[in-house]
Order: C-alpha cells, then sequence, then structure tokens
C-alpha cells in the first residue's frame, strides 16, 4: 500500500520518532491520537512500514497506552512479558511487542492529545526512567508541532458544524436595509443584509469569513445573492447586494448574474477584501455594466485601499464607511473628510451613499455637504421587504435640536 503523503507537521514528528527510535535502539516508534474509543497511530516510524503504518487504528482500550493511562501499567516495561496485564492485550500476540515505552502528549491547554511511544520485538533490559524522561521531551517537542493543526481542525469542525445547516437550507436569512434620497427623503432602494442565527452572537461578515476558512464562501455568497434577488419582484428600486471579488470570478456567480435584471442591481465590492487583478475585474465587469449593472465600492473612508478601487474601476456608487459619517453633525473634521469624498465622487462621475447615518442631523449635514444618499438605523434597520417605506419624513427641527444636544 502506497502511504499517504505526509504534511511539513507530520514530517517533523517523524523526524522526533526516528530520534527516538535510534536512540533507544528499539524497532519501531509511533505517535497516536486517542479520540475516547479508538487510537490511531498517526505517524509511524518502522523499518517494517508494511505491518506498521500511518492510519492504522484499534480499539482503544485494548491498547497497551490506554492500560499505561490508566495506571495498570509502567510507562517503562523492559520486557513485557513480565507483566501479565500487558500479556493479555492484543500487542503482545500480534505483532508480538516485548518492550515498551509511553508517554503522553498534552496540549498547551492540559488536554490529552494521544500518546509518544516506541517499541520493540524483543525485550531490552536497558529501558530505563532514563528513557522515559527522553521520550517526554520528544513529546513535548511534538505536541508543540501539531497542536496549530489540531487547533485549526477543531476550529473548522466547529465552522461547519454551524455552517453546513445553513448552506443545506438555502443559504443565510436577507433583509433589506432602505437607502434613502436626502434631499427628498423618498427610497430609491435597499441593501440586502445577511442575518445568521442569533445565538451564534457572530456579524454576518465572521460568518462569511469562517465560511472561507472551509471553503464554503462561494457557496454562501452566492446563496446570498440567490435569496437577496428573490426580493427584487416585492419592492421598488434598486437592490444593493454584497459580493467579495473571488467570488464574483466564479462560474456559479456569473451563471446567477446571467439571469439577473441588471438594471435594478447594484454589486457592493468590500474594499476589505483585496483584489488581485483588476484587469479581471474590469473584464468580469464590463458586459454585466453594460446590461445596466451598477458598481459600488463599500466602505469608502474605512482605509486606503477603496481609494485604489474607484481609480481602477470607475464605480457607480461611493459608499462612505459608517466610521466618517456617524456623529458628523458634531465633528468638523470628520465633515472636512466626508466633503473631500464627496468632491471624489463628483468628480468620477459616482453617486454617494452614507452608511451609519443614526441621527436627523448627520442626515442634515451630510445633504449639504453633497451626499445624495443615506442608509441607518435612523431611516431604519434591516427588515423585511413589507416592512418598507417609500418615504422616510425629516423629524421636526426640535427633535433635530435634541438630537444634536
Amino acid at each position: 500500500m502506497v502511504r499517504k503523503t505526509r504534511s511539513e507537521a507530520e514530517q517533523q514528528v517523524a523526524e522526533l520518532l526516528r530520534t527516538a527510535r535510534e536512540s533507544l535502539g528499539l524497532s519501531l516508534a509511533f505517535m497516536t491520537r486517542m479520540d475516547g474509543t479508538t487510537q490511531h497511530l498517526e505517524v509511524v516510524e518502522s523499518p517494517l512500514p508494511w505491518v506498521f503504518k500511518d492510519g492504522n487504528t484499534q480499539p482503544q482500550a485494548t491498547t497497551f497506552c490506554q492500560a499505561i493511562i490508566d495506571g495498570k501499567l509502567p510507562a517503562v516495561m523492559p520486557n513485557v512479558k513480565d507483566f501479565p496485564v500487558a500479556m493479555k492485550l492484543p500487542s503482545a500476540r500480534m505483532p508480538r511487542i516485548r518492550s515498551f515505552v509511553s508517554v503522553p502528549m498534552v496540549l498547551s491547554d492540559g488536554t490529552l492529545y494521544g500518546t509518544f511511544c516506541a517499541a520493540g520485538f524483543a525485550a531490552d533490559k536497558a529501558l530505563s526512567k532514563r528513557d522515559k524522561a527522553l521520550m517526554e521531551v520528544l513529546s513535548r517537542a511534538a505536541a508543540l508541532i501539531i497542536e496549530p493543526g489540531v487547533r485549526e481542525q477543531a476550529r473548522n469542525s466547529e465552522i461547519a458544524g454551524r455552517l453546513h445547516p445553513v448552506i443545506a437550507a438555502g443559504g443565510p436569512a436577507v433583509l433589506l436595509q432602505p437607502i434613502v434620497d436626502l434631499a427628498t427623503r423618498r427610497r430609491v432602494g435597499a441593501e440586502a443584509l445577511s442575518r445568521f442565527p442569533a445565538g451564534w452572537q457572530l456579524p454576518p461578515d465572521r460568518c462569511f469569513a469562517d465560511a472561507d476558512l472551509i471553503g464554503e464562501r462561494e457557496r454562501l455568497e452566492v446563496q446570498a445573492l440567490r435569496r437577496a434577488a428573490e426580493h427584487l419582484g416585492r419592492v421598488t428600486g434598486y437592490v444593493a447586494m454584497n459580493v467579495s471579488p473571488a467570488t464574483l470570478f466564479t462560474r456559479s456567480c456569473a451563471e446567477f448574474l446571467a439571469g439577473m435584471p441588471l438594471d435594478r442591481v447594484v454589486l457592493e465590492l468590500t474594499e476589505h477584501e483585496p483584489i488581485e487583478d483588476y484587469d479581471q475585474l474590469r473584464a468580469v465587469l464590463a458586459p454585466l455594466r453594460a446590461r445596466g449593472l451598477r458598481l459600488a465600492i463599500d466602505d469608502v473612508g474605512a482605509g486606503f485601499s477603496s481609494l485604489r478601487h474607484i481609480v481602477a474601476t470607475a464605480p457607480d456608487v461611493i459608499k462612505l464607511d459608517r466610521s466618517i459619517v456617524t456623529g458628523l453633525s458634531d465633528d468638523p473634521v470628520l465633515a472636512v473628510v466626508v466633503r473631500a469624498l464627496v468632491d471624489l465622487a463628483g468628480a468620477t462621475g459616482a453617486r454617494v451613499v452614507a452608511e451609519g447615518v443614526e441621527t436627523e442631523a448627520d442626515a442634515a449635514t451630510l445633504a449639504g455637504l453633497g451626499a445624495a444618499l443615506g442608509q441607518g438605523w435612523h431611516f431604519g434597520r434591516a427588515t423585511t421587504p413589507e416592512d418598507l417605506r417609500d418615504e422616510y419624513p425629516r423629524e421636526p427641527a426640535a427633535a433635530v435640536a435634541v438630537t444634536a444636544r
């Protein structure tokens, strides 16, 4: 049987096992993982790979290692025949282990991962506590090597356990947040916002980032786009949909967009997602924009890469990040920043949508600075299409004054 390709961490552990085997003069050395019911030989260093190989398993309760963990056998057995408990176990009969040393592998949080072991097919009276000490040093080194991968695997398993049921159900729930003309206070569109189970207590951006870690971001994003598209027939105006550059380049996203009424769609590219190839991005977008699709650059003002996005893509919409919008009416420095970005948008022919509008005072200040559209809790949180309104009247002047204070 061909041995599976080892990871870099497994190769490093194999070197430690080789050191153990050669230093102790035994026949083989191996690292195990104990899952409560089964012992997994994860890395084996042996001159007999057809008998002992990576991936072998056996019932945990019948192993020398478990008997040692339970205190039924000592960690060092120079001659297995001297221990009746050991002689009743399978390894004493086949493959006739006669010398054995095993120490636990413990992770940094105290979790028992498995064992670090060496064994021989003949008794070895020279095996001693000193050899156990060497194995303990090598075991700690092996634990340091494997722990990052163990943590990553546990993290990915937890993510998959959360996300796969959502994916199987067709993707996240999608609500709409109104986008309002700051001059007329009429709703002109809405942004589709994904919502995941409240019990997770995680923002949508984190959920999509988690999906990326397990290779599911593309599928989850396209599902969210499809859910957003379902709202087009239930609302007036345009619907803004978020997509990462990586997903935009995929076949599944292209197939989705091919059947859409693109004159009612605004695609938002977040500035937090890197764009490696602007030529490719422009090539993908060109036929879509020719059919009426509008492009928005999201989170402008939150960092520097959004300015590069603007120059490279000539977007139809520039969305100001909430960090430079909320509290704008009381902050002259923010007003200067917003005014500069409004002027930039005007020079490039783009419309401005200000996110994070939370007060009437901020809405009025934005309008005075030339921002065309606003979005935020002042106009409404994300909701169902049926709960969207067509108009969002101004608050009375007295209420604005109180809010401004």
